[in-house]
């Protein structure tokens, strides 16, 4: 674990990643006995190029609470082991089909239909087995956390998300946010909730977090349906474009110029919930606000925000990127 007095700039960040994966690694650690396809593709769908963005969030925001227990990390790995697996069902060919995803081919094309789906539960699996088996955290605590994550996989969460996305045929703009919330917002949310649960912070902090997960989910699914419009290059992105095409997307629905203005709107929104939260404590801001600064420096993250909402709708033109 990093020192308290280390400053988290874009090298803190870094270092923390490192250190994640590094853990990560050891958790799906191969020896003679298990250098199977299993655990290579366990291996490839949680330790492919990623931002980490909803582990290190985690981190994050527990350090901005005060908190700095050893057993962050392992919490962040699970969180990100279930990730990982959301993503390597959310690719197969009877969900989106995806062929590409983090700059690879997709679990499924690498190793098989079968074996994607037995990673995906073992990844599962290893999530839970490291948040109930962390000595470092009392026992109520770990409750909570398996609870909590339990809450988020199951068919109220990225279950019923992911169904809703399939499933949920002509859906209106309020219908869409809904599902997006379900299949973004759930896991920022969890991320969250886990740091406040570890921390021990009051319920007033936990709410104003959860508010900010939930706008800050809007907001970068809606960045990952501008990235998927036409025009877009994969080996930008890392992942297939184009998959949105006919689905029913807020883009799809209200039109671009409506969704750049709801962007704007989510992350300020999140701005404003996040500030009531952890006050002038940065390190989560600027992590956040790197996410968007990287990727559509039109899209501002941070204090002052909201007076450059308009502004910021006009200029993105994250469409035509």
């Amino acid at each position: 674990m990093t020192t308290q007095t280390e400053r988290f700039d874009g090298l803190g960040f870094e270092l923390l990643r490192r250190q994640l994966e590094e853990r990560i690694g050891h958790f799906l650690a191969e020896s003679p006995d298990q250098a199977d396809l299993l655990t290579r593709a366990m291996r490839a769908g949680a330790l492919s190029a990623g931002k980490r963005m909803r582990p290190l969030l985690l981190m994050l925001v527990a350090r901005d609470l005060g908190c700095d227990s050893p057993a962050l990390v392992d919490v962040a790995c699970a969180v990100e082991m279930v990730h990982a697996a959301s993503l390597i069902l959310d690719d197969m060919p009877c969900m989106d089909n995806a062929m590409l995803r983090r700059g690879k081919p997709t679990i499924h094309v690498q190793f098989g239909e079968d074996v994607a789906i037995l990673a995906a539960i073992g990844l599962l699996s290893r999530a839970f087995g490291i948040l109930a088996s962390s000595r470092e955290i009392p026992a109520a605590i770990r409750a909570r956390l398996v609870a909590r994550l339990s809450e988020t996989i199951g068919d109220q969460g990225l279950v019923k998300g992911q169904f809703l996305d399939l499933r949920g045929g002509q859906r209106s703009a309020e219908d869409i946010a809904v599902t997006n919330e379900l299949k973004t917002g759930v896991l920022l949310g969890v991320a969250v909730d886990m740091a406040a649960i570890i921390a021990e912070t009051d319920d007033c902090v936990a709410a104003s977090l959860r508010a900010f997960a939930l706008a800050a989910g809007h907001a970068f699914q809606l960045r990952d349906d501008f990235q998927d419009g036409p025009g877009n290059d994969s080996a930008v992105t890392g992942k297939d474009t184009g998959k949105d095409l006919g689905k029913a997307t807020l883009i799809n629905t209200v039109g671009h110029d409506e969704a750049r203005r709801r962007l704007a709107a989510h992350l300020e929104d999140a701005e404003r919930h996040l500030s009531a939260a952890l006050g002038a404590r940065g390190h989560t801001r600027r992590f956040v606000a790197g996410l968007f600064a990287r990727t559509h420096p039109g899209v501002q993250f941070g204090p002052g925000c909201g007076a450059h909402r308009q502004a910021a709708g006009a200029r993105v033109g994250l469409a035509r990127h």
